[in-house]
């Protein structure tokens, strides 16, 4: 017993720590999957700000977006008295107003193309089938794709004529509920709600777009307010029967007076044209024309 409890037993217990502890050591890891577990970890980190980010722009681009239809703003433009004005809107369409006429719009455009109208216009109007093109005059409403056409919507006048030269346009108003279909050399003429069409020859009713002042048997009437748009001046027409009459002729660059006289050869009528006058509130008076009937 002695013998035996004399044995040294440390080198064996050492030797157990050892063997031990070497299964304890962490098994080498693979250098593809440590490089792995490197970049998932900066992936991560890089992740969060880019998410930031992203979230930060596209609430910009929404309250930019809101903020431009916010400011969308109108745009207008004027032909004066005695003028003509030629324009091109933002979409491509173009045309040309007529003297005391009013074009106004909204911008952006493009995707809303909506104007309205006071006086007379041609339009050439720029083919978008997603987003037809309309036109407000008054209570009427004009919509056409790809054409041409003359429209005239002075509010004075209490009447709305559409002369068709080529493609197709579709007429509405606010009493009729269907829509009236107008195909080229059509005339559509709407006086206080009640509609007519017949089959003109455009070239009378756009020739104002070259300086013409173009008449095709036209009653006195119609003769006298087109030359009052004309040459920006007041007609009177003193005999009734003058009505009756109608008139034919093409006139350019002529004055008022060569205008007067041609009808006066042409028709048993005189005329007296009358100064502009100066009023008490500063303002001139247009010049008049007097219309009377030979004896």
């Amino acid at each position: 017993k002695e013998a035996s409890s004399g044995i040294d037993l440390n080198p064996l217990l050492d030797r157990i720590h050892h063997i031990i502890r070497k299964n304890e050591t962490p098994k080498p890891v693979n250098p593809v999957q440590k490089l792995l577990r490197i970049y998932m970890k900066v992936a991560a980190i890089l992740l969060i700000p880019l998410m930031v980010a992203g979230a930060l722009i596209y609430s910009y681009a929404s309250d930019r977006q809101q903020l431009i239809q916010k400011e969308s703003t109108s745009a207008g433009i004027f032909a004066p008295m005695g003028s003509r004005v030629s324009f091109s809107l933002p979409d491509g369409t173009k045309g040309m107003l007529n003297s005391g006429s009013r074009l106004d719009y909204s911008v952006p455009f493009t995707s809303d193309r909506k104007v309205k109208l006071e006086g007379e216009a041609w339009f050439e109007v720029s083919k978008d089938e997603e987003h037809p093109f309309e036109i407000t005059a008054g209570s009427s409403v004009v919509k056409a794709l790809g054409t041409s056409f003359n429209i005239s919507a002075y509010p004075a006048e209490n009447y709305i004529e559409v002369v068709l030269n080529s493609g197709k346009v579709e007429y509405k108003n606010s009493i009729s509920e269907d829509g009236t279909i107008l195909m080229p050399s059509e005339r559509l003429v709407s006086y206080f709600g009640k509609i007519s069409k017949s089959v003109v020859d455009p070239e009378k009713y756009n020739g104002w777009t070259e300086g013409k002042l173009v008449f095709r048997g036209d009653p006195m009437a119609e003769v006298a307010r087109r030359i009052e748009r004309w040459y920006n001046v007041k007609i009177n027409i003193a005999d009734k029967e003058l009505e009756k009459y109608s008139f034919r002729a093409t006139f350019q660059d002529d004055s008022l007076e060569d205008v007067l006289k041609f009808l006066s050869m042409t028709s048993p009528i005189r005329y007296k044209i009358s100064k502009r006058k100066l009023i008490s509130d500063g303002t001139i008076t247009k010049e008049e024309v007097t219309i009377y009937k030979k004896n």
